[in-house]
């Protein structure tokens, strides 16, 4: 079956320039696991990486940042520069996310990730706080950008029996970065190999250099056929599912035929008006809407409150000299990449419901029983990162969960803005309050006070488990299209009521 074009339609406001058939989207669910999707993934996923690789130096290069002879922060502008950081997140993620619905994911993913480069490479320039906290906050904004750009294309290349997986090992390889970061600080902050206020720098110049590669690895990743199709493109949008399947006929394998799948009529558009944007978020999925602002406000904050300032924990707390923290997040970052890659495959085979939950609320229940430990003075610097291994080996399932969560249950026109928009919110009440709380917390040298800190993220977690068993999407295995009715879909196309609008 091919995409054909028909005679244009207009409706008021929606600016409709044609409507016309197509099977593209069951076509690119019915393929194999194959290079192109492998390759895919480590041209967009390593996003994460860099994220990963970003707020682990800004932990592990705290306490270098402290004794700068330049910079010379106190803790409360560390937990500041972090907050910098989460900000510039949000507003990147909604900006770039509505040009993302609108320009299209391939020109976003370059143009955030320019804005990265520079911006990280700037950081390593900083010459006080006020530029080391505005470059902070550029270089978050172009991570918050690629958030929504990445996990947009990806969910609409990934056949929909993989989707769950994918994504949660996707969003994994944060701690890849993490490791790496941790790896270059130990080395970079070593009075011995550098040290010094040049250690810091060069630790900022390691993202720089990993992003001017993934420019690179990008070249070849072709634009979203869903985008085309909705932005009346389907030829093109066709030309590139056909390349795609090419390539998967020239590597052996045997491609099944659609097994009854009915083909999608759609309006095409050039925009879709944020008046419908609005009602479709809040009003047609507003239970949709409550749960992923929920899950991503949760993780915000249990995330970015611990991993912004453990080294300040570690330092402040056991005396970890600020060159070796990078030791201590190695089994950390471990454990959390092992997490989303071993439970991954459950979210598609148990589902989404039981899987998200779970996680959610075994991970607040460890955080408050290490919490406990370390009031009481139970723990030293490593049964604490192994208490943190622990606990990180389900919250970062959870975690990854949550953008699964908002890039899937959404309809196409709006993905990349819905995703921008939940992260923003999240991640804005979330990820902002949590580093200055704690940074605020650690500086008292209480572990009353922190442990108050651990049992906010603790009970924001377990909410959040609670909100998704009761009104979470069930996802697994089915396409995007059938998780949640593309806006531009032709009213008589589903009789039977098949897409669910909670």
């Amino acid at each position: 079956m091919t995409s054909t074009a028909l005679p244009a339609t207009d409706e008021a406001g929606a600016n409709r320039t044609g409507t016309f058939t197509t099977d593209l989207p069951a076509r690119l669910d019915r393929l194999p696991w194959g290079r192109f999707h492998t390759l895919l993934v480590m041209a967009l996923g390593i996003t994460w990486l860099l994220d990963g690789l970003e707020v682990t130096l800004a932990g592990s290069v705290a306490g270098a940042l402290r004794d700068s002879p330049s910079l010379h922060l106190s803790t409360a502008q560390i937990g500041l520069a972090g907050g910098a950081y989460i900000a510039g997140a949000v507003l990147g993620a909604l900006y770039f996310g509505w040009l993302t619905d609108r320009l299209g994911r391939r020109k976003l993913f370059f143009i955030t990730l320019f804005l990265y480069v520079g911006a990280t490479a700037a950081t390593a320039f900083a010459w006080n706080p006020a530029t080391f906290i505005l470059f902070r906050f550029l270089t978050g904004a172009g991570i918050g950008g690629e958030y929504t750009a990445i996990n947009s294309t990806i969910q609409e290349f990934t056949p929909a029996r993989f989707r769950g997986r994918v994504d949660l090992g996707i969003n994994g390889t944060f701690w890849v970065g993490a490791a790496l970061g941790a790896a270059g600080s130990i080395v970079l902050l070593d009075p011995d190999w550098v040290g010094g206020d040049l250690g810091w720098r060069l630790c900022f110049g390691i993202g720089a250099v990993l992003g001017l590669l993934i420019l690179l690895m990008r070249l070849w990743v072709p634009e979203s056929p869903r985008w085309l199709l909705i932005h009346g493109q389907p030829d093109e949008a066709q030309r590139i599912v056909e390349a795609i399947e090419a390539r998967f006929c020239e590597e052996g394998h045997t491609l099944e035929p659609l097994h009854g799948t009915p083909p999608l009529r759609l309006h095409a558009r050039d925009h879709t008006p944020l008046g419908e944007i609005f009602h479709s978020l809040f009003v047609v999925h507003r239970q949709r809407a409550l749960v992923g602002l929920t899950l991503l406000t949760a993780q915000a904050f249990f995330y970015n409150a611990i991993f912004f300032t453990y080294a300040l924990v570690l330092a402040d707390f056991y005396d970890v000299p600020s060159s070796h923290v990078g030791w201590y997040v190695l089994p950390f970052a471990l454990g959390n990449f092992c997490g989303p890659l071993l439970l991954g495959h459950l979210f598609d085979v148990i589902g989404r419901k039981v899987m998200i939950s779970s996680t959610y609320i075994l991970s607040g229940v460890l955080l408050t029983l290490s919490g406990y430990l370390f009031q009481q003075g139970l723990l030293d610097a490593t049964t604490q990162t192994i208490a943190w291994m622990v606990i990180f080996f389900f919250a970062s399932a959870a975690a990854s969960s949550a953008y699964l969560t908002v890039s899937e249950t959404f309809p196409l026109e709006i993905r990349a803005l819905a995703i921008a928009v939940f992260y923003a919110f999240g991640t804005g009440l979330g990820g902002i309050v949590g580093p200055l709380l704690f940074g605020a917390l650690i500086e008292s040298h209480q572990r009353d006070y922190v442990f108050v800190g651990y049992l906010i993220g603790a009970a924001l977690m377990v909410l959040a488990g609670v909100v998704q068993a009761i009104w979470g999407v069930a996802a697994e295995r089915k396409s995007l299209e059938s998780v949640a009715r593309p806006l531009s879909q032709a009213d008589d196309d589903y009789p039977h009521g098949a897409l669910a609008t909670s």
